[in-house]
């Protein structure tokens, strides 16, 4: 059993260095072609905005692929969401609180909904959320009659648009350099407390070395363009509670043994039913914030926002190291996978790659990495 449990966490370090290599390589070939572009202080600020969106619905899917299901119509969701939020905003004057609140809540309804709809009636995720990518996208397009429907706020394009004070940035980093080093201290700590050997706080504060000189790095790269942008921080903040939730909750070990063996779970006093409800509204809360962001960046709502934001989500995913089958996934494999999918966009789209060339690189290496974790588990 031991063997089996080291075993697993081998083959998970070592998907993860690989997809940081894979991720080390792509940066620096695109550096390469872009004539020193693609890792200037500017382009990376662009690069991690990009990435929020997807990155903030990666991290919902994460929890809801993990317990075996599948969500295909956040990209619509996002879109309804952004347009209940920018109608309410411009169109009907409710003011920015009002108008974010009914985003969000709207999202999490559909998602609630969704859920009940796979959970009690028994139809397949796949299927209602297929009509619901239709269903949502329509209502959209109700909304704003088909038009674009754009956004004088300043306040609210903030959210999507703003950067953080180079001031703020570093408090920023003191504070996570130091809950760095306090959970370093305290896992070294544990080892004494469970009778598992010496504290070696020594050890323990090499291996924090990394992380911290991760964060200086981060920090200061953002600080030399315009300071840290609003909406990576929000999806970073998003990116620590949904890794808590999976690693340190019930609630997450439950989704882990809902998709790994649904009877199993269910013969030991799991409420299959109740947790897959509430796995798909947080999803739904996630799309709605993912939605706010990226209409104040957007600066408008249109028929059309969000369009195949759902296979961003999947891919990034499955990219990370996720089985569609469920019972395996990290948030930080997730968010790793979408950093990738958005350094491929990012870095094709500056070197000038036509769209229909984009599409097929991505949808090839998404492929591509279904079939290694396939090859990977037959071997395993």
């Amino acid at each position: 059993m031991e063997e089996t449990k080291t075993s697993k966490f081998d083959t998970s370090s070592l998907r993860a260095y690989v997809m940081i290599a894979v991720l080390a390589a792509i940066w620096a070939y695109f550096h390469w072609a872009t004539n020193s572009i693609f890792l200037t202080p500017r382009n990376l600020s662009n690069l991690m905005t990009q990435m929020s969106v997807t990155g903030i619905l990666a991290v919902g899917m994460l929890m809801l692929i993990v317990s075996a299901n599948i969500d295909l119509s956040v990209g619509s969701v996002l879109g309804f969401a952004g347009g209940i939020a920018a109608y309410s905003l411009s169109i009907l004057e409710y003011g920015i609180p009002v108008s974010i609140a009914l985003a969000v809540i709207v999202a999490v309804a559909i998602g609630m909904f969704q859920g009940a709809l796979t959970a009690y009636f028994n139809i397949p995720a796949f299927i209602v959320t297929l009509g619901g990518l239709l269903a949502w996208r329509g209502a959209v397009k109700w909304l704003l009659s088909g038009n674009t429907v754009p956004i004088s706020e300043d306040t609210f394009k903030f959210t999507g648009q703003g950067n953080l004070s180079r001031t703020a940035g570093w408090i920023i980093a003191g504070v996570a350099i130091g809950l760095v080093v306090m959970l370093a201290y305290r896992s070294a700590r544990a080892v004494k407390q469970y009778g598992l050997g010496e504290a070696n706080y020594g050890k323990a504060m090499l291996g924090a070395i990394i992380p911290v000189a991760g964060i200086v790095a981060f920090i200061w790269v953002m600080n030399d363009y315009q300071g840290i942008p609003v909406p990576v921080m929000i999806f970073v903040a998003i990116a620590i509670i949904g890794a808590f939730i999976t690693t340190s909750t019930t609630f997450g070990r439950y989704l882990y043994a809902i998709g790994g063996n649904p009877e199993a779970a269910r013969l030991s006093g799991i409420n299959n039913k109740r947790n897959v409800i509430k796995v798909y509204a947080l999803l739904g809360a996630l799309t709605g914030v993912s939605a706010l962001i990226f209409t104040a960046r957007v600066g408008s709502a249109a028929p059309d926002a969000g369009v195949l934001k759902e296979l961003d989500a999947i891919a990034a995913c499955v990219i990370g190291g996720a089985s569609l089958m469920g019972g395996r996934g990290t948030v930080f494999g997730a968010c790793l996978g979408a950093l990738i999918m958005a350094s491929l966009d990012n870095g094709m789209s500056l070197l000038n790659v036509r769209d229909f060339m984009q599409d097929i690189i991505k949808g090839s290496i998404l492929v591509a990495a279904v079939g290694l974790d396939m090859i990977g588990r037959k071997q395993g």
